[in-house]
């Protein structure tokens, strides 16, 4: 089942939008018309994220390390509700 979060993308300044997680992949997804079409629904697999790690600064921001090299950060308001279904789902994408 698909999960939806409140989020902003931290690229060449705040972007805000959603972000959904699903048992293959994690979409973030922002309508603003002045962004590049890159970010405007951007599919991160569950596959190829390598890690994510959480820091705080005002509010929890997760960076997305992706296998490529590659890195992506949010700032997710439901920190615990979003790493509590990654977990989940991320177990069950390994199995």
């Amino acid at each position: 089942m698909r999960k939806a979060f409140m989020c902003s993308l931290c690229h060449n300044g705040i972007l805000g939008g959603g972000l959904y997680l699903d048992p293959q992949s994690v979409i973030y997804v922002c309508q603003k018309l002045t962004i590049d079409e890159t970010y405007k629904k951007l599919v991160l697999p569950l596959s190829e994220i390598k890690e994510i790690t959480w820091k705080w600064v005002v509010f929890p921001v997760a960076t997305f390390y992706m296998k490529t090299g590659e890195k992506y950060m949010f700032i997710i308001f439901n920190k615990w509700r979003f790493d509590k279904y990654y977990q989940q789902y991320n177990r069950t994408h390994e199995q």
